[in-house]
């Protein structure tokens, strides 16, 4: 296992240098403040910036366009479901988007929760090939908490073509899960609360969690709404996973705050080969016959 200190200046070398390869906005990092995020769309029109959820016609980031988080979610019963690829490619062709847009997600900035729907989606387009993809810290609100301008005038953008090819390198399917429980090399990470891990609380069709998982909650990276990049964050991966680790899963309980943490491991920690199980326990508690820990 790496030193915290090494992970730290890791930390720091994805904040700095992400922006830094010549296709990428000068300033450009995973998880963006307001202020550097004004700067960058005062210089570069090429930016989509995604509203994904609150009112959009109350207030959005000027230029915004609609894009709501539901559309890239699955069916009620089983809304961590990817939609299929055919909807996927309508939906980026519709919002403008090429695999070299930089996109910016944007959430309400209601809580930590909501903000799962801006690394649900980055999680998504970034499966898509869009290379260039970042987060607003704390969403709209911190937008607005910033006295930054908002508008309530909808943005249009001209179609694309392009059409996007599935990479399953970030996704961990049911069936693979199957075959992980019994591999010593794979490192699971429930993203729930510790309730729901302990089997004290579900919504599912039964309680508990994924034999062998460790509990890192979501909640261990925010500070009221925003996202803290700091030492504890280090010492809380650290402290729990593996570097060295063949590979890394995250889920949840519809692959909403999984993406949470799949965003900080992957995007902001750089643990290599970190996956997101998107139809989580919801789908995994289906089957009977499926093991669970921690099930009362």
């Amino acid at each position: 296992m790496k030193k915290i200190g090494i992970f730290v200046c890791q930390l720091l070398l994805i904040s700095l240098f992400a922006g830094s390869t010549s296709a990428s906005p000068a300033g450009w990092s995973p998880l963006l403040e307001a202020a550097p995020l004004l700067n960058i769309l005062s210089t570069q029109d090429s930016v989509r910036v995604l509203h994904l959820t609150g009112d959009y016609d109350a207030a959005h980031i000027p230029g915004a366009v609609n894009a709501p988080y539901a559309r890239f979610r699955g069916p009620e019963d089983n809304a961590g479901q990817l939609p299929p690829m055919t909807e996927l490619t309508t939906l980026v062709q519709e919002l403008g988007i090429t695999a070299d847009t930089p996109v910016v997600l944007v959430h309400a900035g209601n809580g930590p929760v909501d903000m799962g729907a801006a690394t649900r989606v980055y999680w998504t387009l970034k499966s898509l090939g869009v290379e260039q993809l970042a987060v607003l810290n704390g969403g709209l609100a911190a937008w607005q908490e910033a006295g930054l301008p908002v508008s309530n005038e909808p943005a249009t953008v001209t179609a694309s073509s392009f059409q996007p090819e599935w990479n399953d390198q970030y996704q961990a399917t049911t069936m693979q899960i199957e075959r992980m429980l019994n591999d010593s090399g794979t490192q699971i990470v429930d993203a729930r609360p510790a309730a729901y891990f302990r089997g004290e609380q579900s919504t599912a069709a039964r309680a508990g969690t994924l034999p062998g998982a460790e509990n890192i909650s979501f909640t261990q990276f925010f500070a009221g709404s925003r996202m803290q990049v700091s030492t504890e964050l280090a010492d809380t991966l650290s402290g729990t996973l593996d570097r060295s680790a063949d590979s890394t899963v995250t889920f949840c309980n519809t692959g909403h705050l999984g993406s949470i943490n799949w965003f900080v491991i992957s995007e902001l920690g750089g643990y290599d080969n970190t996956r997101l199980y998107a139809e989580s326990i919801t789908e995994w508690a289906q089957d009977a016959s499926r093991p669970m820990m921690n099930e009362p």
